[in-house]
């Protein structure tokens, strides 16, 4: 009972969200490539308050030799959150969540690169919440992606996704924090747009079967707007070096 009287109201009478938004905008995106020097290929990628920099390493020789595959490339993935992304101070060490979503990222970028071009070697990805608001597996995700583009590696295409979820029983689309902890449902999907491919999917809560119906026609719009955007710095990167 007394959860539910501090439970915020997440859609006001005009129809906005807490932080101004409707409910099918996505949250301020901004992109740069090419930010480390010492990687092969870097990205940091920024929805609206949570930041995240990836870095590749690769491909380089598998060590130790005996873990190499004779196929494809091995790939490594971290994910991990900084001590100072969250209100409070988080322990360094990595968490069973931390290593729960290296490996969902690990899976849904081995479907993006085309492993099979480098056999007995290894690619190391490294992703760094700076900031935490919400969505944090997801622009991870394309925060590496965008360093796997940057670094050169082939790949089938961008991976670019986006979490749609209800706020006071309204589907809404890239959930912030407030959503993401009062709100009913929170759906995050990712996918390889141009294949109209899914390489993510997870749902936490409850929706209808026309609930879910809306809430994947409404990611595939963000999804869409959030792939241009990704397209765009990438060109912009090529105009640099050029």
């Amino acid at each position: 009972m007394l959860a539910a009287q501090q439970r915020p109201r997440l859609i006001d009478e005009r129809g906005l969200r807490t932080d101004g938004r409707r409910p099918d905008e996505l949250r301020p995106i901004r992109i740069e490539l090419g930010v480390l020097k010492n990687a092969d290929g870097s990205a940091i990628f920024e929805m609206g308050n949570t930041k995240v920099i990836a870095a590749v390493y690769g491909p380089k020789e598998m060590h130790p030799r005996h873990m190499a595959l004779p196929d494809r490339t091995v790939l490594r993935v971290r994910y991990h959150m900084t001590p100072f992304s969250t209100d409070e101070r988080k322990n360094p060490a990595p968490s069973r969540r931390e290593i729960e979503l290296s490996k969902v990222i690990r899976e849904a970028l081995e479907s993006a690169i085309l492993t099979e071009l480098f056999p007995r070697a290894t690619i190391d990805v490294f992703m760094e919440v700076l900031q935490a608001d919400a969505g944090t597996r997801l622009v991870s995700l394309m925060a590496a992606s965008m360093a796997l583009a940057d670094a050169g590696i082939p790949m089938r295409d961008l991976i670019a996704g986006v979490a749609v979820g209800k706020a006071d029983e309204v589907l809404v689309l890239d959930l912030n924090e407030a959503e993401d902890m009062w709100g009913g449902a929170d759906m995050p999907i990712a996918m390889m747009p141009s294949l109209n491919k899914v390489v993510l999917f997870q749902l936490n809560g409850t929706m209808t079967p026309e609930e879910l119906r809306q809430a994947l026609e409404l990611a595939k719009k963000g999804i869409a707007e959030i792939y241009q955007l990704e397209k765009k710095a990438i060109k912009e990167k090529f105009v640099e070096v050029s």
